[in-house]
């Protein structure tokens, strides 16, 4: 961890903004899309993917001593709050080989003002300032902004929404911070106004999209860098008593390779979330739909493909391979598992034989099958349906279109408890039933209360 008042002076500056993603207080305009905690999730994978595209530029030794190749002192200026240790916080998360300094009290004008002002006293000839909103920024655009400086006097990078993801100068112009109107759409252009009267020289970055607003999650799809090969999305409503099994057999079945979990809870009143925090597992709120919960999962997934679990479901050694093997396979579209139901009797051996026949000849796996996708593939067909029911056959349905869904030559295992507490028959009943409502056009919220109604 290295004090910004202790940064070696270097011909170069880059200033770069963000927050600790504390629930509640961490990308808030997003929070009604994503709820509190996936905020404060995007919040931590955007900053981690700016750090990511800016460090070839700002690269140091953990010592502090800047790479004197690349004449760039990175400085992170981090949102203070009153509470004790958030120097520490922030630091064991983004690690040593930045500087940090908290951000002053006051609008964005004034900090923006105390940042340049500092690094220029530190000696600084060139300091740009960014945020952590703006995936498409990288180190080529920085490189070509310092470039900008060596014949004009302001670099702007304009944002699509108005503001600007980038200004960078080669001395303090503090009126370019004062009288703007902060996060609205007036911003650039009310910075180019002033900047003009100043007879400023200024230089014009491509146009990016931040991601401030529900509406600009796309673009972070689009952008977002796969940092797992493999998203595990698990919807989960009151499971507290199974959970932390599940997820233990889920990091023993994946062995050695990395794959990212999320867990989507549904307002839970038991004690799922805490069995799931404590594994160190990200836990999202989310509305008690499993469509909604699964598709917020994969919003904040970092993974190249998508995996959608049941809580009560149990995964097969090695299924992290699996899953490639069978997404490769030629003109594959998704894939699943076959089925194994826990429990004894000869009724629920019937009942996998005809899930895992129907599954192969008529390429119609559902839910409690993990199905499993690449995480673009689901993107393009706008993910599962938000329906009460039968959101995981509308899916197939939809995937069935656009190629061959595989079965995966292992199986999940999945709770038989369903099957157990209304009987076999009778459980089959319902699904078939439910099936046939779907395709004489029954709403999707009578089915579910007709499903719900039976236990």
């Amino acid at each position: 961890m290295i004090s910004s008042d202790h940064a070696q002076r270097t011909a170069n500056r880059l200033l770069i903004f963000t927050r600790y993603p504390v629930p509640g207080k961490a990308k808030t305009r997003l929070i009604p899309a994503l709820g509190a905690e996936g905020a404060a999730l995007l919040q931590r994978q955007m900053t981690e993917h700016t750090l990511r595209q800016v460090k070839p530029i700002a690269s140091q030794f953990p010592e502090g001593v800047v790479v004197q190749t690349e004449k760039c002192a990175a400085e992170i200026c981090y949102a203070a709050s009153s509470e004790a240790g958030e120097l520490q916080q922030i630091s064991s998360w983004l690690g040593s080989d930045w500087f940090y300094s908290p951000q002053v009290e006051g609008d964005l004008g004034v900090k923006l003002i105390a940042a340049f002002q500092n690094a220029f006293a530190q000696g600084c000839e060139k300091v740009l300032a960014i945020g952590t909103d703006c995936p498409g920024l990288d180190a080529d655009r920085l490189t070509e902004a310092y470039n900008q400086l060596q014949s004009h006097d302001l670099v702007l990078g304009k944002a699509t929404d108005g503001g600007y993801y980038l200004i960078g100068m080669k001395r303090l112009i503090p009126e370019l911070f004062k009288d703007i109107n902060w996060g609205t759409a007036a911003v650039l252009r009310q910075t180019v106004t002033i900047a003009e009267h100043l007879n400023l020289k200024i230089a014009d970055l491509d146009e990016l999209s931040d991601i401030d607003y529900p509406e600009d999650l796309p673009i972070w799809h689009r952008a977002k860098a796969k940092t797992a090969p493999l998203s595990v999305i698990i919807p989960a409503v009151n499971e507290g008593r199974s959970i932390q099994s599940a997820l233990h057999n889920l990091r023993q079945a994946c062995g050695e390779e990395a794959i990212e979990i999320l867990v989507i809870d549904g307002k839970s009143e038991d004690d799922t979330i805490a069995q799931v925090q404590a594994l160190e597992i990200p836990v999202i709120s989310a509305p008690r739909n499993r469509a909604i919960q699964m598709n917020l999962g994969a919003q904040l997934a970092t993974g190249e493909n998508l995996l959608f679990l049941h809580a009560d479901t149990q995964l097969p050694a090695g299924f992290p391979a699996l899953v490639r093997q069978t997404l490769a396979q030629p003109e594959t579209i998704a894939g699943a598992f076959q089925l194994q139901i826990k429990g004894q009797g000869t009724g629920l051996r019937l009942v996998e034989w005809g899930v895992n026949r129907r599954s192969k000849l008529l390429q119609m796996p559902y839910g409690d099958q993990g199905i499993f996708l690449k995480a673009s593939t689901f993107y393009e067909i706008d993910g599962f349906p938000q329906m009460p029911i039968m959101e995981d056959f509308e899916l197939v349905l939809r995937l069935r279109q656009q190629g061959k869904i595989r079965i995966a030559p292992a199986s999940v295992v999945t709770s038989g408890r369903r099957w157990q507490k209304l009987g076999v028959a009778k459980t089959t009943l319902i699904n078939q039933a439910m099936i046939a409502g779907y395709f004489l056009g029954v709403s999707p919220d009578r089915l579910a209360q007709g499903y719900r109604s039976q236990g």
